[in-house]
């Protein structure tokens, strides 16, 4: 007898009326019309079954901290670093767990079930890793949590910088990162890309650089993370994450850039909620949108994931967890309006940043991990259009989240009938 057989599901590549068998934690068949014994059965109504969101990029340790100290009035990312500086020396292992548990209730009833997370290493006591490490541990039968040490005042800026990060990844964080664009000079922006990259080569791990988050068109420091990855053979495990400035660069030079990226397979993260917040302050009008050229990063065959990026905290006073938010503003901000854009969108917050986190048995297929969300809605693009609720969200077969279907009725004055609507409930 099966653990859990899902039917009747719509999957994301539209393939209908399929049937998702499940035992001890694995997905063992996905075929059509399936029936067979199961302790839970559950019938999807020809409703969309996908694999779980996936966030490439996020900011547990200052998330739902927003108006400690003050509230960012300018909205600048300037003045976001800044608040977090003024924050940091007040910080508690205790307020940093609290809130990152908070957050990671709301992201799993949202059916976000993987996060990359970074994670500032600047102060040399380490405690927001020591928190997020903590935190790592206790979500871990529900939430994949992957960490990235972030020197957030710079690696070479600050002193120490270097010494922390090395320090953090011997306690056990994943990923290296860094912030190239926010060191004083470009040279030294270019020199702890090199720096960075050459450490996660000789340690064996994945590359998530922060890199030209600036209007600045010629901030450029994503063509030396592509020049390290290709003289390191790190292809397929550095990531550059925001890459903002590519909206302000002239075509020329892109024409050059984005060939190199995809010679050394980096992959891209854009943050739509927050990059078109963050960018064009300094604008007048026109005004620039911030986010980076993910239409065209796409089409030259890099993996792009969306990523929420902040909820709550110095530098963006919204969000909810719900990645569908993120691919509905990337949909718009990247004017990706056509039936396979918008599917595009979908798989950036679910296949694509599976494959930059390096997920292990991640999909919707016999012996992945049987991690899926029922949503309200019949396909990827209803999904985004409406922010479909997450009727349901499995991790390892067990039923971690619920909602009940939200249904709005339209009835019309001197009409015979009602029409029913999926409602844009997000739950």
């Amino acid at each position: 007898m099966l653990d859990l057989l899902i039917t009747h599901a719509t999957l994301p590549d539209g393939c209908q009326n399929m049937s998702i068998a499940v035992q001890d934690g694995r997905i063992t068949e996905v075929t059509e019309g399936l029936q067979a014994p199961a302790h839970e059965t559950v019938d999807a109504g020809g409703l969309l079954v996908s694999p779980p969101f996936v966030d490439a990029h996020f900011h547990m340790d200052s998330t739902l901290s927003y108006g400690q100290p003050r509230v960012n009035e300018s909205g600048t990312l300037l003045e976001g670093i800044a608040l977090w500086g003024e924050l940091k020396p007040t910080l508690t292992h205790e307020a940093i767990v609290e809130r990152a548990l908070r957050y990671c209730d709301m992201a799993v009833a949202r059916g976000l079930l993987a996060v990359r997370s970074h994670v500032d290493t600047s102060h040399e006591s380490l405690l927001p890793v020591q928190a997020l490490l903590d935190v790592k541990q206790r979500v871990a039968p529900y939430l994949d949590l992957q960490l990235v040490a972030f020197p957030q005042d710079g690696v070479l800026r600050a002193p120490g910088g270097l010494d922390n990060l090395k320090r953090a990844l011997d306690m056990g964080v994943d990923v290296v990162g860094g912030i190239p664009h926010f060191e004083r000079t470009m040279a030294q922006g270019a020199e702890s890309v090199k720096i960075l990259c050459e450490l996660a080569a000789g340690r064996g791990k994945r590359v998530d650089m922060h890199c030209d988050e600036s209007d600045d068109p010629l901030s450029r420091h994503v063509e030396t993370l592509a020049f390290e990855t290709q003289r390191l053979g790190l292809h397929g495990r550095v990531t550059g994450s925001h890459l903002t400035s590519m909206h302000s660069m002239d075509n020329y030079y892109v024409s050059k850039l984005i060939p190199l990226m995809a010679e050394a397979d980096l992959g891209v993260v854009a943050n739509p909620l927050i990059n078109i917040t963050l960018q064009g302050r300094h604008d007048t009008y026109p005004k620039r949108r911030g986010m980076t050229r993910v239409p065209e990063l796409m089409a030259a065959g890099l993996t792009v994931a969306f990523g929420h990026d902040c909820v709550l905290d110095p530098w963006y006073s919204g969000g909810s967890g719900d990645m569908l938010e993120a691919a509905h503003m990337g949909l718009h901000v990247g004017q990706m309006t056509s039936q396979a854009a918008m599917r595009q969108c979908f798989d950036a917050v679910t296949v694509n940043p599976a494959r930059l986190l390096g997920l292990e048995g991640y999909g919707i297929a016999p012996g992945c991990h049987a991690d899926f969300v029922l949503l309200h809605a019949r396909n990827p693009v209803e999904a985004i259009r409406l922010r479909a609720a997450r009727l349901g969200v499995w991790r390892r077969g067990q039923r971690v989240a619920s909602s009940p279907a939200p249904v709005a009725q339209l009835r019309l004055p001197g009409r015979p009938s009602s029409i029913n609507f999926i409602s844009t409930g997000s739950s």
